[in-house]
């Protein structure tokens, strides 16, 4: 079985560019104030929803690794 995420976003630092949704439309929509949110709060690792946090231009998104915390992105220093 592979990892699975936590995925969060920071609505204080979303801008809501749409980013995230068009990289990975089955993991984030948009809200009607163009605020990102994550589909669900766990989510299987994939490309899709890393390729969202990576091309986010605030960074406002969070990948955890949901079993042990460990950062997935962005990566600690």
């Amino acid at each position: 079985m592979g990892d699975r995420w936590q995925v969060e976003v920071d609505r204080g630092v979303c801008i809501g560019s749409g980013m995230c949704v068009n990289h990975a439309p089955d993991g984030f929509v948009l809200d009607s104030a163009r605020q990102s949110h994550p589909r669900a709060a766990q989510a299987d690792a994939n490309e899709p929803i890393l390729a969202a946090a990576e091309g986010c231009p605030v960074e406002a998104i969070m990948i955890t690794l949901a079993r042990t915390g460990e950062a997935v992105f962005p990566p600690e220093e």
